[in-house]
């Protein structure tokens, strides 16, 4: 699969499992208290479909090309109004829109230069951010009603991404991992896969490591959601979902240390 056709499929998945989520909620449900402070259920999805009508209509022509966020503050002025049912309509309306606008996207487009949250990259990079703040946010409601879904499959996978571009700088500034040491963070379901980082003057994240210093045993979704500074570590310590070997001092730093976003 082309990496256009990866991220559109993401991002039309990404619309669709939040759509089906929050269309499965009561009125109850979405004035529950999510993992972001300042929302609820229903700011979440406010917040999730006022950004989608920001990029709506929208290609950039340069990374000086601004984003136009004002759409923001214009569809969030109008969702006050609505009741959850009007909202969700809302939002499905302008998320079909998007899906239609991504399905003609080139892989020129793809490779626009754009400014993205993490500065200029491509206009990829910034659908794969979306991407990743869809399945994070979705996550926001679903944990406090303790309702899972399906933390597999390509969105979790490029969520688990953005974190792995970011792991050098969590080993080396949040972690605070020495010179001259390893880890390997062991990620046991649903995504499987070990991510190694060195520490050879600066952090940096390699391909293998034969015997890592630091080992981290965890859940791929807390992995994820920790990271995001969305979960207590000590709850997922004592819930046997993270768990480290070798290194004490600092498996217990990993594992306590990871946010390094929010």
């Amino acid at each position: 699969m082309s990496n256009r056709d990866r991220l559109v499929e993401a991002m039309t998945q990404s619309y669709s499992n939040a759509g089906g989520f929050f269309g499965g909620l009561s009125e109850d449900d979405f004035e529950v208290q999510s993992l972001c402070p300042d929302w609820t259920a229903r700011g979440v999805l406010i917040h999730l479909a006022s950004v989608e009508s920001v990029l709506s209509g929208w290609l950039p022509d340069s990374v000086e090309d601004p984003i136009p966020f004002t759409k923001a503050g214009e569809f969030i002025a109008a969702a006050e109004s609505m009741s959850n049912t009007e909202l969700l309509d809302a939002y499905n309306s302008v998320c079909g829109a998007r899906t239609e606008e991504l399905a003609g996207l080139t892989q020129e487009d793809i490779d626009r230069p754009s400014m993205t949250p993490v500065g200029p990259q491509t206009y990829g990079r910034f659908l794969a951010i979306r991407a990743f703040d869809f399945w994070v946010h979705e996550r926001d409601v679903r944990m406090p009603l303790a309702r899972p879904g399906d933390d597999g499959g390509a969105v979790a996978e490029l969520a688990l991404q953005e974190i792995h571009l970011s792991l050098g700088y969590i080993v080396g500034k949040k972690i605070g991992l020495p010179d001259r040491h390893s880890i390997t963070f062991h990620l046991n379901g649903p995504l499987t896969r070990d991510l190694h980082v060195n520490v050879d003057g600066r952090a940096a994240v390699v391909d293998s490591l034969e015997s890592p210093d630091v080992e981290v045993d965890c859940h791929s979704t807390s992995f994820i959601m920790m990271a995001c500074g969305r979960i207590d570590p000590q709850i997922e310590i004592d819930a046997g979902r993270v768990s480290w070997r070798g290194n004490a001092e600092y498996g217990e730093r990993a594992a306590r240390n990871l946010a390094f976003t929010m």
